[in-house]
């Protein structure tokens, strides 16, 4: 079943899972950027907002560049082979830290 049309019958207010963006950009050097984020009726634990997502960057099936959130885990980005948490702020900042992050990497504008 997609994400799409699952219901929250627990919560309140019932409310299905909303995709808010969903890009895949393939650049002429074989790279690729894939976002997908969803606003979530509960924040993704130990998380306090209310969106789930999966921003990428890679090239020849390796995570170059990444932001996420997990359960247990939280948010957190990937630079390379380095994990560290993120603090997140707003949907807006997340999408400008990961295209800077993108920018840094690629050495180009995106």
């Amino acid at each position: 079943m997609a994400l799409d049309a699952i219901e929250y019958p627990c919560h309140p207010f019932p409310m299905k899972a909303r995709l808010v963006i969903r890009d895949r950009r393939i650049f002429d050097d074989g790279s690729l950027i894939d976002m997908v984020i969803w606003l979530v009726p509960e924040p993704v634990p130990p998380t306090s907002h209310g969106l789930k997502y999966r921003l990428c960057y890679g090239r020849a099936g390796r995570r170059l560049v990444g932001c996420d959130n997990e359960r247990g885990k939280g948010d957190h980005r990937h630079y390379e082979d380095v994990e560290e948490p993120y603090v997140f702020v707003s949907l807006e900042r997340l999408l400008d830290d990961f295209e800077a992050d993108v920018v840094r990497m690629r050495g180009a504008p995106i």
